[in-house]
C-alpha cells in the first residue's frame, strides 16, 4: 500500500484545534470533520468543502462551551449522522440527499455518561460506548436505546470487521471486547477477548486479526482467538511516540496506524498469514494525528491532526489505464476500483473471500468485468453495478464469455457450460454441450415475474443439433425434451419461459408449449422471427408477409401483411412498436397494433397495474370500453380492488365505484392498523362476495367472527328480510321482534300485501293473514287459508267478506264452497 499526499483539505492552526473525529459516507460522496469548534463540516469526494453544520449542547442553557464531539457515523443510506458528545447523548441529524438541504435533528438517545465512540453498521442500529464502560445500541425506528453488555472501563475505541456485523471495543483498562451481529459461520467466540498491556486506543480489525497501539509505542497484532500474533517494537525509536489512531482499510488487508508525524502502513501477506510493514509516511510538522478515516473505496485516507489540519492521501498498490477508456486503481489485494475515463461512473470490484484479484479485463462491448483469482472468478455489469464472485478452480484460462444476456454470463470451457446470474454468489446452472453458440442457448431469468411468485429460471441448450432440453435452473432438473426431424439453428424462449420458438435448417418456424408438451409449426419458409420484448408476441417473416401472432396461445390467429423487402430490425420505444424492413435502398417502418401487444401481455403476466396504466392512455372507444370491462372482471376476480374501482370508474358505474371506495378504505385502514393484506379481512371478504351476489358466503364471513348485526345489516340493506329474520331467529337475536314489526311496516308501507299475509300466515296469524290477502285482491288465499280453520267458519261477517271478493273476482265454482 502506497500513500500519496493529494491536498490539504483543513488547514492547521496556531497552537491546539483537535480534529476529534471524521467519517466517510457509505456512498463514498460525503466526507465529514469535525474540529475543537464543535461544527461539522462536509466535503464532497474530491475534496471540496461543499456545506456545514453547527453541533447542539444537550441544553441549550449549558452553552456551546460546555461538551467536545468525541466521534461520529454516517447512517448506511449516507443521509445522517449520528454525532456522540461528551455532554451525555447522541444526537441523529438528517442532512439529506443533496448539497444544501435542511439540516435538522431526527433523534436524541440521551444517557448516563459520557459517549465516547460510535459506530452505524449496515443491517444494525447504532452501536456507541460509554465513559462508565457500557456499550449499547440506538434504535432509530423507535427512538430507544438498549445495553449490550457491560465493563467497568472507559470504552476508549470501537472497530468494525469488514463486513460490518461484529466489533471490537477497546477500553481503558486494556480489556478488548467482541460482539458478533451475525458470526457468518466463522465459529469465532465473543465476549472477553484479550487484556493488552496498555489502553488499546489505536484498535483496527484487519481481514484476519486484530492490531493494537498505545502509548508504549508498541503495535501488536492479535490472532482471531486473541493470541499473540506478531509485535511491532518502536519503543527504542527517539523519534516515535504513541499511537493515537488507527484504521482498516475497507478490504480489511491494509492498517494505518496514527502517531506523531507518522503514518505506519501495516499490509496483510495472505501466504505467509502474516503482516508486513511498509515504509512508515513521514511528514514534518503534522504533529499528533488524533483522526483517521478510510475512504469506503478503499481509494483515500484522511488524517486529522492536533492543530487541526486535515490532510488527503491517495492510497493504492498501483493504478493502470486500459484500453484508453478505463483507470484501474488497486486499492488492496483483493479491491480494485474500477472508473470509466468519459463518464467518471465507478464500479469497486472486490473479491468476497480476501483473494488477491489477478488482470481485470472489460469485455462485452466495454460492459462487463472478468477477474480471476487464485480459487474465484469475479465478474460484473458495469451498467447496473452488479457484481459476482463464485468458486472458480483454475481452469488455464481457457474460457470463453459471452455476454448477450445481460442478466447472466455464458461461460463455456471443455465442453461445459456454466451460467452465473450477476449479484448472484453460487454458479447459476452447468451443463454438458458442444454447440456454444448464443442462437442456440436461451435464458430466462425472471421475465415479468410477478410479486409473489416463485423464481422462474430456465434454460433451453442442444444435447444433439436435431434435440433441445429445457432445464429448470432452480430445482436442477430437465422440464423436456424435444427430437426434432431436422438440424436445429435457433432457438429462444419467452420472457416467461413458458414457450419455446425454434427454426430449423428447412426454413420452418415451431412453437413448442411446456405447460403441455404440444409442438406445432406455425410457419415456413421462415427468414426472420424474434419475440416482441416485454410480451409475448411474435414477429416472423414468410417470403413476402409480415406475420404478427398477438396471441401465442392462438397460433392459427395470425396478423399478416404483404412486404416488399426482409425485416432487418423490431423496435419498441415510447410505447410503440416498430419493424424495420429493408426494400432495396430504402428502409420502411411498419408499425404493430400496441393495444393489442401491451394489454394482452399485462392479462396474460396477471400484471394488471402495467394493463391500467396502458388503458388510461387510450380514448375512451368501443374496443377501450371491451378492455376495461376485461380488466374489471379479473381484478375483482384476483381481489385488486383498487384497480377494480379504477375499471368501473372508467367506465362511469358510479354505484359499483362507491361501494368498492367504501371497500378499499376499510381495507386501507386495516393494513395501517393491524398490517398485513387487507383484502383478506373478513369485512372485505363479505363485502366482495355482497358485489359478487354470493350472499350466502357472505353471510358465512359474517358469522365465523360472530359478527351477527352485520350480517342481519347486510340483508336489511339488500331488503332481504326473510334472511335477516332468519339470521336473528337461529342467534335468537334479542331484536328478533323489533326486526319482525319492521318488516311488516316496511311491507306494509310499500303495498306489498301479498307478502305481508305470507309472513302472517307463517307466523300463524291467520285472521291477519286473511285480511291482507283481501286487501291484496287475492281471495282465493284468503278462501284457502279461512277454509283450512275450523274458527274461520263459523265466522259469518269473514266468510261473507271471502264470499263477496270471489263473486267480484268471478270465482263462482270456489264461492259456492
Amino acid at each position: 500500500m502506497q500513500l500519496k499526499h493529494l491536498k490539504t483539505l483543513l488547514p492547521p492552526q496556531e497552537g491546539a484545534a483537535k480534529v476529534t473525529c471524521m467519517a466517510w459516507s457509505p456512498n463514498n460522496m460525503r466526507f465529514a470533520i469535525c474540529t475543537v469548534d464543535r461544527v461539522v463540516l462536509l466535503y464532497d469526494e474530491q475534496g471540496e468543502r461543499r456545506d456545514k453544520f453547527s453541533t447542539k449542547p444537550i441544553d441549550p442553557k449549558f452553552g456551546k462551551q460546555s461538551y467536545v464531539v468525541n466521534d461520529m457515523a454516517f447512517s448506511p443510506d449516507s443521509t445522517k449522522i449520528a454525532i456522540a458528545q461528551s455532554d451525555n447523548i447522541i444526537f441523529v441529524y438528517k442532512i439529506g440527499e443533496e448539497w444544501g438541504d435542511k439540516k435538522t435533528i431526527c433523534n436524541k438517545f440521551v444517557q448516563n455518561s459520557a459517549v465516547t465512540r460510535v459506530l452505524w453498521p449496515t443491517d444494525h442500529p447504532i452501536v456507541f460506548g460509554l465513559e462508565d464502560g457500557k456499550v449499547r445500541l440506538a434504535n432509530t425506528q423507535m427512538n430507544k436505546s438498549s445495553t449490550i453488555y457491560n465493563t467497568d472501563s472507559c470504552v476508549v475505541s470501537l472497530a468494525s470487521n469488514v463486513s460490518g456485523k461484529g466489533f471490537l471495543s477497546g477500553h481503558f483498562d486494556g480489556t478488548v471486547v467482541r460482539y458478533f451481529f451475525d458470526d457468518e459461520g466463522s465459529g469465532d467466540s465473543q465476549g472477553k477477548l484479550l487484556v493488552h498491556p496498555c489502553p488499546p486506543y489505536a484498535l483496527a480489525w484487519g481481514l484476519n486479526s486484530f492490531l493494537i497501539g498505545g502509548y508504549d509505542q508498541r503495535i501488536v497484532a492479535y490472532s482471531r482467538e486473541g493470541h499473540v500474533l506478531q509485535t511491532f517494537d518502536h519503543s527504542r525509536d527517539q523519534s516515535e511516540r504513541e499511537f493515537s489512531a488507527a484504521v482498516s482499510s475497507p478490504s480489511g488487508q491494509s492498517v494505518v496506524f496514527g502517531s506523531y508525524d507518522r503514518l505506519r502502513v501495516f499490509n496483510w501477506a495472505p501466504r505467509r498469514g502474516m503482516w508486513d510493514e511498509a515504509k512508515p509516511k513521514e511528514i514534518p510538522n503534522l504533529y499528533t494525528i488524533t483522526s483517521l478515516a478510510w475512504k469506503r473505496d478503499g481509494s483515500k485516507l484522511c488524517a486529522g491532526t492536533l492543530c487541526g489540519g486535515v490532510e488527503l492521501f491517495d492510497c493504492c498498490l498501483r493504478r493502470t489505464i486500459y484500453k484508453n477508456k478505463f483507470e484501474m486503481t488497486y486499492v488492496g489485494l483483493s479491491q480494485v476500483v474500477v472508473r470509466n475515463l468519459s463518464t467518471g461512473a465507478r464500479v469497486i470490484l472486490k473479491s468476497y473471500y480476501g483473494y488477491e484479484i489477478e488482470e481485470v479485463k472489460i469485455l462485452g462491448k466495454d460492459r462487463y468485468l472478468v477477474a480471476h483469482t487464485s480459487d474465484t472468478l469475479l465478474l460484473g455489469d458495469l451498467l447496473t453495478n452488479k457484481l459476482s464472485e463464485v468458486a472458480w478452480p483454475g481452469s488455464g484460462g481457457n474460457e470463453k464469455f459471452f455476454f448477450e444476456n445481460e442478466s447472466v454470463c455464458m461461460i463455456f470451457n471443455a465442453g461445459e457450460l456454466r451460467l452465473v446470474e450477476y449479484s448472484n454468489n453460487e454458479i447459476l446452472g452447468s451443463v454438458r454441450t458442444e454447440f456454444m453458440n448464443p442462437d442456440l442457448i436461451s435464458v430466462c431469468l425472471n421475465g415479468r415475474k410477478r410479486s409473489g411468485a416463485e423464481d422462474n429460471k430456465k434454460l433451453a441448450y442442444l444435447i444433439d443439433l436435431k434435440t433441445i432440453a429445457i432445464v429448470d435452473l432452480r430445482g436442477r432438473c430437465t422440464l423436456a425434451t424435444i427430437s426434432h426431424d431436422s438440424k436445429i439453428d435457433w432457438l429462444e424462449l419467452n420472457e416467461t419461459g413458458k414457450k419455446l420458438l425454434f427454426t430449423d435448417k428447412k426454413l420452418r418456424l415451431h412453437l413448442f408449449d411446456l405447460a403441455s408438451t404440444l409442438k406445432c409449426t406455425l410457419l415456413g419458409f421462415c427468414s426472420f422471427v424474434q419475440w416482441i420484448p416485454g410480451s409475448d408476441v411474435v414477429v416472423a417473416q414468410n417470403r413476402a408477409n409480415l406475420c404478427v401472432w398477438y396471441s401465442i396461445d392462438s397460433p392459427e390467429s395470425v396478423t399478416m401483411f404483404p412486404i416488399k423487402g426482409d425485416i432487418v430490425d423490431l423496435e419498441r420505444t415510447e410505447g410503440k412498436t416498430n419493424v424495420i424492413v429493408s426494400e432495396g435502398l430504402n428502409t420502411v417502418t411498419y408499425t404493430l397494433d400496441e393495444g393489442l401487444i401491451e394489454f394482452g401481455t399485462a392479462i396474460d403476466d396477471g400484471d394488471y397495474d402495467r394493463a391500467t396504466a396502458f388503458l388510461e392512455t387510450l380514448d375512451m372507444t368501443t374496443e377501450t370500453e371491451a378492455m376495461w370491462k376485461t380488466l374489471s372482471k379479473l381484478a375483482l376476480e384476483a381481489r385488486q380492488l383498487h384497480i377494480a374501482e379504477r375499471c368501473f370508474a372508467a367506465l362511469g358505474d358510479v354505484s359499483t365505484v362507491r361501494f368498492l371506495h367504501q371497500i378499499n378504505q376499510i381495507a386501507d385502514k386495516v393494513e395501517k392498523e393491524m398490517g398485513g393484506d387487507g383484502t383478506t379481512y373478513y369485512q372485505v371478504q363479505a363485502k366482495v362476495a355482497t358485489l359478487d351476489k354470493n350472499f350466502k358466503l357472505a353471510e358465512r364471513f359474517y358469522m365465523e367472527q360472530n359478527a351477527v348485526d352485520e350480517a342481519i345489516e347486510m340483508y336489511q340493506e339488500l331488503h332481504m328480510w326473510d334472511e335477516s329474520i332468519a339470521v336473528a331467529e337461529a342467534k335468537r337475536h334479542p331484536e328478533l321482534e323489533n326486526l319482525r314489526r319492521s318488516y311488516m311496516t316496511w311491507l306494509t308501507d310499500t303495498a306489498q300485501d301479498e307478502k305481508a299475509g305470507e309472513v302472517k300466515e307463517a307466523e300463524g296469524d291467520f285472521s291477519a293473514a286473511v285480511n291482507l290477502y283481501l286487501r291484496a285482491g287475492l281471495p282465493a288465499k284468503a278462501a284457502r287459508v279461512a277454509l283450512s280453520r275450523a274458527e274461520f267458519i263459523n265466522n259469518t261477517e269473514m266468510v261473507n267478506r271471502i264470499t263477496s271478493s270471489l263473486i267480484k273476482a268471478d270465482f263462482y265454482e270456489r264461492a259456492t264452497n
